[in-house]
């Protein structure tokens, strides 16, 4: 509200001082462009500066200055102390000029060619002009919107220089604004196209009565600047300050996200140990079942091998027993057949006795001893002994 009356009576104040100058609407706006008329700001230029253009641009530059020096459409013009300050002489004295009626093309020159940069430049890109927005504020940039986009394409020509000024040095430097004011209309003719560079020019010419009128205007416009600078300030500090609480809660904010994502994963490895423990559980369950299945497996096949163990054990028991078995059976029929040939031997050699006797009998006296003996080569008549050697065998 108190930025708002501020503001009231400041347009009121204009509209006053607009009336009573002579020179009606260019008056006011003069008083709005030039805050400050011929300052000393603390830079002294001894010499005509070694002026360079700035590339792509419309703008000059002094590279070996130990300032943020440029020339542009007209002016001197040097970035000091965060204000822009112009002068139609290279060593002033300065006029002060609003940030918004600044040229374009002054503000839009890169940050790389400013030879004193301020502190807040610094992150900035060097090939782009700085960020005056985010460094004068929002109500700035929505005044000056577009301010930092143009049409490389159509670039105008860059003011000549006024090369005149490089006779007037040292001592011979015109510190007289009337004195500069006559050198100027007589050595240089240009016509500048910025309104701001138009008016200063105009200026030039007003009466001192008029300009003493501005003064005294532009200082009660510097008293309400610095209110509104003040209020800026305190509306700057009470938004920081918001930000701030805001930051505070944001950071509360995440600090108990991050406890609740700790306690979550604090939970969730929990579950996970407890997933984990139970999974082992099933996995010894499992194996021991496994082993238990195996051992009873193991058992059976041992079982089964013992029992084929043991049945062929008795196959074999059988099979000897039936071998035994054949065997004597064989024994037996071998003394049988032994015996049967013995009784057989025996009663051929009765047969062959009684032959025998028969034959003494009926008078062959010679037949006795020849025929007790058996023939040599009967093929059944066996040697006893041999037949008793098969039989141990």
């Amino acid at each position: 509200m108190r930025y708002k009356l501020i503001a009231l009576s400041m347009l009121l104040g204009m509209t006053t001082i607009t009336t009573a100058c002579a020179s009606g609407q260019r008056t006011s706006e003069m008083a709005v462009g030039i805050a400050f008329p011929g300052v000393s700001i603390g830079i002294n230029m001894p010499a005509y500066p070694r002026l360079v253009p700035v590339p792509g641009y419309p703008v000059y530059y002094d590279p070996y200055a130990n300032s943020n020096y440029f020339f542009y459409d007209g002016l001197y013009w040097v970035f000091y102390d965060d204000n822009w300050y112009a002068s139609s002489w290279y060593n002033g004295p300065w006029d002060r000029i609003g940030y918004d009626y600044v040229p374009l093309y002054v503000l839009r020159v890169p940050v790389r060619y400013y030879r004193q940069p301020p502190v807040y430049f610094r992150g900035w890109r060097d090939d782009a002009p700085p960020r005056w927005g985010k460094h004068w504020g929002r109500d700035w940039e929505q005044r000056r919107s577009g301010w930092d986009q143009w049409d490389r394409r159509a670039v105008p020509a860059p003011a000549p220089l006024p090369v005149y000024q490089r006779e007037y040095s040292g001592n011979r430097y015109p510190h007289v604004v009337e004195q500069q004011r006559s050198l100027q209309s007589e050595h240089y003719r240009y016509q500048p196209r910025e309104p701001v560079t138009q008016q200063y020019f105009q200026r030039q010419e007003q009466p001192i009565q008029q300009r003493q009128q501005e003064q005294q205007h532009q200082q009660e416009q510097q008293v309400r600047q610095r209110q509104l600078d003040e209020q800026r300030q305190q509306d700057q500090q009470r938004q920081q300050g918001q930000q701030r609480q805001q930051e505070q809660q944001n950071q509360q904010l995440e600090q108990r996200q991050r406890e609740q994502q700790n306690q979550q994963r604090q939970l969730d490895q929990e579950r996970q140990q407890n997933q984990q423990r139970q999974q082992g559980q099933q996995r010894q369950q499992e194996q021991q079942r496994q082993q238990d299945q195996q051992r009873q497996l193991d058992q059976q096949r041992q079982q089964d091998q013992q029992h084929q163990q043991g049945q062929q054990r008795q196959q074999e028991q059988q099979r000897q027993l039936d071998q035994q078995r054949q065997q004597m059976q064989q024994t037996q029929q071998r003394q049988l057949d032994l015996q049967r040939q013995q009784d057989h031997q025996r009663q051929q050699n009765q047969q062959l006795q009684q032959d025998q006797s028969q034959q003494r009998s009926q008078g062959n006296p010679h037949a006795t001893d020849q025929d007790n003996t058996p023939a040599p080569h009967d093929k059944s008549w066996k040697n006893p002994n041999e037949e008793r050697d098969q039989y141990r065998q």
